[in-house]
């Protein structure tokens, strides 16, 4: 999704109103309830919020000069950045090593990187098919992408072949490099 972003994709930007901000860490908390604790302190009530309307819809929302989330359509889904201050909020699955260089590369992530020794998946009942996931990697502590599953994790695991979820945004890629001033 962010493969090819840049400032030129920005078309507007704008302060987001304390109201505007309250709804906003209502629906994080709702997307993901283990935020509840922290999200006073990842977004802090006096601070500078501002929303970069973008290409394809896309708007991305910068708390004290950095992009801690965007929005595309309805939902709300972190960046790697916002990922990495409080990773155990998010639902996870884990890549085998092989997987590592294809998924810091863009590409999607196969079934059978996410099946084979060294990769994990959650226990029944898993993750719903469209689940927004954080992708971490064996034997490494930070998350490496954020994407969305194409099939169950149950089906991930029976049918172990062909994409199992699509990424949207990587170590590495123009959000990740993103500057806002």
């Amino acid at each position: 999704m962010f493969r090819k972003f840049s400032r030129e994709d920005v078309h507007s930007r704008s302060n987001v109103k304390s109201s505007v901000q309250r709804t906003l860490k209502t629906k994080l908390v709702s997307q993901f309830p283990d935020l509840e604790p922290v999200i006073d302190e990842l977004i802090p009530k006096k601070s500078q919020v501002e929303l970069f309307k973008c290409e394809d819809k896309i708007q991305l929302y910068c708390v004290d000069g950095e992009v801690l989330f965007f929005q595309k359509f309805n939902e709300l889904i972190p960046t790697l950045k916002f990922v990495h201050r409080f990773p155990q909020a998010f639902p996870t699955v884990q890549v085998d090593r092989g997987a590592i260089k294809f998924v810091l590369s863009g590409a999607n992530i196969m079934c059978p990187g996410l099946t084979s020794p060294g990769a994990h998946l959650p226990e029944a009942p898993g993750f719903e098919n469209d689940s927004l996931v954080v992708i971490t990697a064996e034997n490494k502590e930070s998350a490496l992408a954020i994407g969305r599953l194409l099939m169950s994790t149950e089906d991930i695991k029976s049918i172990n072949k062909g994409h199992g979820v699509e990424l949207y945004h990587h170590l590495g890629d123009c959000l990740w490099h993103f500057n806002v001033d």
